[in-house]
């Protein structure tokens, strides 16, 4: 099976284009006036130069679920500072505002919102799936995220040594 790439995406709208915008802070909003394909470029070329990947939480306003998550970090500042250290953040907005259908075609459908993508940082999807991983008892709990963390985080490349 052929990987997905959410970066052959991002190639087309622009091919002009110098240098990506810069991807605003994380946000608990999510901002339908926002330009996916320019937040994505931004992201992996963020990607590349932190070494880090991309985690891409699709949702909207309009989702309880995404407005409980973004409370969840608000109240685990240690969490939020791991998933900033080790992904660079993309938040999707879809609403009917703004779908970003087009953006989201290189994606797995979401099943469920919010919707969670970690690529690597050439734009490769590597996992997929709504957040009710994240969940336990009803809520988002913190064991939860801490293994997402270390599963999916950059591991160091390990040096060979020539002899």
């Amino acid at each position: 099976m052929k990987p997905l790439i959410f970066a052959s995406l991002l190639i087309f709208p622009l091919l002009s284009q110098a240098a990506p915008p810069a991807l605003p802070a994380y946000s608990t909003h999510y901002d339908p006036k926002r330009d996916a394909f320019a937040d994505g470029r931004a992201a992996i070329a963020l990607a590349q130069q932190s070494h880090r990947r991309v985690l891409i939480e699709v949702g909207g306003e309009w989702c309880s679920w995404c407005h409980r998550l973004d409370d969840f970090l608000d109240k685990n500042p240690d969490i939020k500072q791991q998933l900033h250290d080790n992904f660079v953040f993309l938040k999707i907005n879809v609403s009917d505002e703004n779908d970003n259908s087009k953006f989201l075609s290189a994606f797995p459908k979401p099943l469920g919102y919010p919707h969670m993508y970690v690529a690597e940082q050439n734009g490769d999807i590597l996992w997929s799936k709504d957040t009710a991983d994240f969940i336990s008892n009803g809520q988002y709990a913190r064991e939860n995220f801490l293994r997402f963390i270390e599963r999916w985080k950059l591991k160091p490349q390990t040096k060979v040594s020539q002899q």
